[in-house]
């Protein structure tokens, strides 16, 4: 059974929730804003590992070496308990990490709970992010999966099927 980590939400409309293009600007302001706070260049390419037309992105995590499924259908970066324990036992995470619970979704459509932690650092390509949201997934197989809390960072993700390659922009 696949964990998809797609956390589930509700939102209710009312006259102050803004429209589409408003949030859709607002959103884009936040990643521009975000990537120039932090320094984040552009132009990263990482090259990526084909298995059974999963594809393999290499990430470094607190500074852990790791290797995440690129999903784009994932709506947080997800690790498993296996990860979460040796991060926990080598103070790449600690107590004021651990933000709360989460709901999510799997890929077979059943709900479960997951603990929601700040990552200190992703680094992906050379590019280091801050303060990434993670769901951890309570099962040590739990596929890793490098979803959108990451990667609504960057501006747009190119992928070059033919040199097996990822660009971050």
């Amino acid at each position: 059974m696949g964990t998809g980590c797609h956390r589930t939400r509700s939102y209710e409309m009312d006259e102050t929730t803004p429209d589409t293009e408003t949030t859709s600007n607002n959103r884009r302001d936040d990643r521009a804003d975000y990537r120039e706070e932090r320094g984040i260049r552009k132009g990263a390419k990482v090259s990526m590992r084909k298995e059974s037309g999963v594809y393999f992105v290499p990430i470094k995590v607190n500074g852990l070496d790791l290797e995440f499924i690129f999903d784009t259908g994932a709506s947080t970066l997800c690790i498993s308990s296996a990860e979460a324990v040796v991060m926990l036992r080598q103070g790449q995470i600690d107590e004021d990490d651990i933000l709360g619970q989460s709901q999510f979704q799997d890929a077979t459509g059943g709900i479960s709970v997951g603990t929601i932690v700040r990552l200190k650092t992703v680094e992906i390509g050379g590019i280091t992010l801050h303060n990434i949201e993670a769901n951890v997934v309570d099962n040590i197989q739990a596929p890793l999966l490098l979803g959108q809390t990451a990667l609504s960072k960057f501006g747009k993700v190119t992928i070059d099927y033919e040199n097996n390659t990822i660009e971050f922009n």
